[in-house]
């Protein structure tokens, strides 16, 4: 079992792996507007040599210079996996769920593209990077960087996306701002979310008021037959879409339970916006970039690797874990109810299937 290290280093210099793509492009358009990079530093635009993403970084590079001239870094482009080099890489390269591939489908098509940038960073030695994962499989990602990297240092991003998602759905349920509710969703960044009911609290508001609210979310459901409910009502929805009656599909997602409008409503939104949810998908990356560059460890439910941390639970999971510059860790481990914990051990033996395929 490897050890945090609570040495907390400088993160400066930062590579976007798939910068060209939409995503990629969002989290480095995000990252330069929130000034979270001094003039004096480096932002590498990681593309595949070869590829057409590797003829639009040159464009790119000038845009974002046009934009930000008077702050920006100095921006490099980058399209060998040995040439990375970054205090802090974020993984946004590969195929997407936009052809139609399920996750193991992707675990098939991204597998080796997340080996031949682990391989490349464990090469260099010295103070592994840190690196943030939102490509999908976001598990397989993090999976693969862990073992060639150390693990704390390592970790995915979808669950805080998922997060942000519920709390927003609670937030509006309830008449306050999201940042006022605390709440969490973590497992699998698919099919098996697991959304932390027993923890749910609201700054302000009455908690007896909240509790009720949520029986009524809950009613007559099970944790464990939330996957069920995920594709019955999603495969709903999207056939809706295909028919072209989206104003109706997202009329009919709001008469959903909140967790369940956190999960589906974003891929209403991937089918509908130019098959990408890259403004909040970003958005999640470069909340975590922040954290790691304002140095204070801060808790966010986040993907990482566990070796036992939690008895009886191992592998790639999505979890609230305390992170900061140096990566994640526990203070303790974090109290969920028992449905949720059952769920978890049920999302690891789905998450397994998945990332089994090989190309």
């Amino acid at each position: 079992m490897s050890t945090f290290r609570s040495e907390k280093p400088e993160i400066r210099d930062i590579a976007v792996i798939g910068a060209a793509g939409a995503c990629g492009r969002q989290v480095v358009i995000q990252l330069l507007n929130r000034s979270l990079m001094a003039a004096d530093t480096r932002l590498q635009l990681v593309s595949r040599k070869g590829g057409a993403s590797a003829d639009m970084m040159h464009g790119l590079r000038a845009d974002l210079r046009d934009a930000f001239a008077d702050d920006a870094p100095t921006i490099e482009l980058i399209d060998e996996p040995s040439a990375v080099d970054a205090d802090l890489v974020v993984m946004m390269a590969g195929a997407t769920l936009s052809s139609g591939a399920n996750r193991a489908e992707l675990a098939a098509k991204n597998r080796q593209m997340f080996q031949s940038y682990a391989d490349a960073l464990a090469e260099q030695g010295g103070t592994p990077p840190l690196v943030i994962v939102q490509s999908n499989p976001v598990e397989l990602g993090v999976s693969v960087f862990s073992r060639g990297l150390e693990r704390h240092r390592v970790v995915g991003a979808g669950a805080w996306s998922d997060t942000l998602r519920f709390r927003r759905e609670i937030a509006d349920a309830l008449g306050v701002r999201r940042t006022e509710v605390q709440a969490g969703m973590i497992g699998q960044h698919g099919d098996h979310l697991v959304p932390i009911w027993s923890r749910v609290r609201v700054s302000g508001a009455d908690q007896t008021r909240v509790d009720q609210w949520i029986a009524a979310q809950r009613a007559g459901r099970a944790l464990a037959d939330l996957p069920e409910e995920i594709v019955r009502h999603r495969t709903r929805l999207l056939e809706m879409v295909s028919s072209g009656n989206i104003g109706g599909a997202f009329v009919a997602v709001e008469s959903l339970p909140a967790d369940l409008r956190a999960i589906i409503k974003p891929f209403l939104i991937h089918f509908t916006a130019g098959h990408t949810t890259e403004i909040t998908t970003a958005h999640s990356v470069v909340d975590l970039i922040a954290l790691a560059m304002e140095g204070d460890d801060i808790q966010r439910p986040l993907q990482v690797r566990l070796e036992n941390e939690i008895t009886g639970v191992e592998g790639v999971i999505g979890l609230p874990v305390l992170f900061g510059p140096a990566g994640w860790h526990f203070k303790s481990p974090p109290e969920i109810a028992q449905d949720e914990l059952y769920a978890l051990h049920i999302c690891l033996d789905a998450i397994a299937q998945a990332n089994t395929t090989q190309p």
